[in-house]
């Protein structure tokens, strides 16, 4: 800074096999991540490496020394720095010079400009003790004073290593565990039967979602995966550990956080993420043909978000379902289907129906299954100008909600892979109902307005919409959107769907 006095700082910088191994500065100041001269140097060094002249390790040096250059070599080092090293000089000498010491017990002498060894562990620098003073400094101010940010930044650093297949990345994430798992607010709020802040409940959520990153890393070895698995296992079984769903079962939910409408409600930032632009990179030689990894990702995003799954016990676990998907599904709108992509929805919608228990389309499922209603707008506005056909079927196979029927189908039982449906006495604690009919409600109101002027397809919706909308003030609403798109002011009126609007009117 121009106002401030300038400093000169003494900055030193091991490497071994191009990574930064240690570094010291006399700044002095302390941080997680290196200070601003020991970046300065480094920049320095790797923009003008002629520059910086390049010595043989010390001891070759010494080794090329007649005994009158080593002692003047030592005598002028002791001099420069006599008040630091004269008293560490007379005790090596005096070791020295007793043939029983330590020091002469050991062949050769240590040479920190050498390097290590090539069977040495080398990895990049990080200063654990600031790792964890950090941390715990954060979680102690409670949210306050950007606390959460600096947190969600420190979680953003470890995803860059993990990127980057840095070793330091996992390291890093234990720190940050430990360090979460070590607050006195955990014990607090276990005695208290009270729920954790939803603030500081995402943070746990990120820490959960980035040990999911490191134990699927396919360049990781056994031992690794053991290893952490055997870390996992122990924080789990702290009492105090958060479980993931929110709740312990005798919180009362807080109902007046109300979920959002619609998939894009949860996004930040039946414009800057925008700019983004997708694109189809070759993908390696053990991939099929005209396979990329974009098609591979969305093909991955269409296999989770339709996996059968029992709707959690907890609140927050419930939200946090809903608006996973629906982030997810905001993810894939900003794609652009194309030939290759329009094939791989086909496919795994076949599949999806097709699927048995593993589907959340399949033909029989779990009363209590999650509701499929959301993924299946997305599915159905994707499909329906490639394939119509396959978008109803898909669309209207998702319309159930289970959970408010008092007997559910049986299903074939001569197919091995149809489970029966077991219909529990207690009416389930699901905190979003409410948002969940509104998703189904969305979706039958989106193949009203596809289906304008088909016959058939209008009646299957109507159908549809009669066995599975429960609640009257939805089907109030479906009344009211089918009269709007059957009078539209373009054209004459849609006389199938305007006895759609009657039938549902008057339901």
């Amino acid at each position: 800074m121009q106002s401030e006095p300038e400093t000169v700082c003494n900055v030193a910088i091991s490497f071994d096999r191009c990574k930064i191994t240690s570094v010291t500065c006399s700044c002095g100041n302390k941080d997680i991540f290196y200070c601003a001269h020991v970046v300065a140097l480094s920049l320095y060094r790797i923009r003008k490496p002629d520059q910086v002249k390049l010595h043989l390790p010390i001891s070759e040096t010494l080794f090329q020394m007649n005994r009158d250059q080593l002692q003047k070599f030592v005598q002028y080092l002791i001099t420069v720095h006599h008040t630091e090293v004269l008293p560490t000089a007379q005790k090596l000498a005096d070791e020295i010079l007793s043939q029983n010491s330590e020091i002469n017990q050991v062949h050769g002498a240590p040479d920190p400009t050498a390097g290590a060894s090539i069977d040495d562990e080398n990895c990049w620098h990080l200063d654990e003790e600031q790792v964890q003073e950090q941390v715990k400094l954060f979680l102690s101010q409670g949210g306050y004073h950007g606390s959460g940010k600096q947190l969600n930044l420190l979680f953003a650093k470890v995803r860059e290593m993990l990127k980057m297949r840095d070793s330091n990345g996992a390291r890093m994430l234990t720190l940050i565990t430990e360090q979460f798992m070590a607050d006195p607010r955990l014990s607090l709020w276990t005695q208290q039967g009270t729920a954790m802040t939803d603030k500081y409940r995402q943070l746990w959520d990120e820490l959960g979602a980035l040990w999911m990153c490191i134990v699927l890393n396919p360049h990781c070895k056994l031992e690794q995966k053991s290893s952490w698995l055997k870390q996992l296992k122990k924080w789990n079984g702290v009492d105090v550990c958060p479980w993931e769903d929110g709740n312990h079962g005798n919180e009362l939910p807080n109902l007046t956080n109300a979920l959002p409408q619609g998939a894009n409600a949860n996004q930040e930032h039946m414009g800057q993420c925008k700019s983004l632009e997708y694109q189809h990179l070759p993908a390696n030689k053990f991939l099929e043909e005209g396979e990329s990894y974009l098609s591979l990702a969305v093909e991955v995003a269409l296999i989770g978000l339709g996996q059968q799954r029992i709707m959690p016990d907890g609140l927050y676990a419930q939200e946090k379902v809903c608006r996973n998907e629906e982030q997810l599904i905001s993810k894939l709108q900003e794609i652009e289907l194309d030939g290759t992509l329009v094939k791989i929805f086909r496919k795994q919608a076949v599949f999806l129906l097709e699927g048995g228990p593993y589907t959340g389309l399949g033909e029989v499922i779990h009363r209590e299954s999650v509701p499929m209603h959301t993924f299946a707008k997305y599915l159905f506005t994707s499909l329906l100008p490639h394939d119509a056909e396959l978008a109803y079927k898909t669309a209207l196979r998702a319309m159930r909600l289970l959970v408010l029927e008092s007997t559910a189908p049986s299903g074939d039982m001569s197919r091995p892979h149809h489970i029966a449906s077991v219909v529990p006495n207690r009416y389930p604690r699901w905190f979003t109902l409410s948002h969940i009919e509104s998703q189904q409600c969305e979706l039958a109101s989106t193949m009203l307005t596809a289906a304008k002027g088909d016959v058939r397809r209008l009646e299957t919706v109507l159908e549809s919409i009669q066995k599975n909308i429960h609640s009257s003030s939805h089907i109030f609403k479906l009344a009211q959107d089918a009269f709007k798109i059957a009078t539209l002011m373009d054209s004459l009126p849609d006389i199938t769907l305007l006895k759609v609007s009657l039938e549902l009117g008057l339901q």
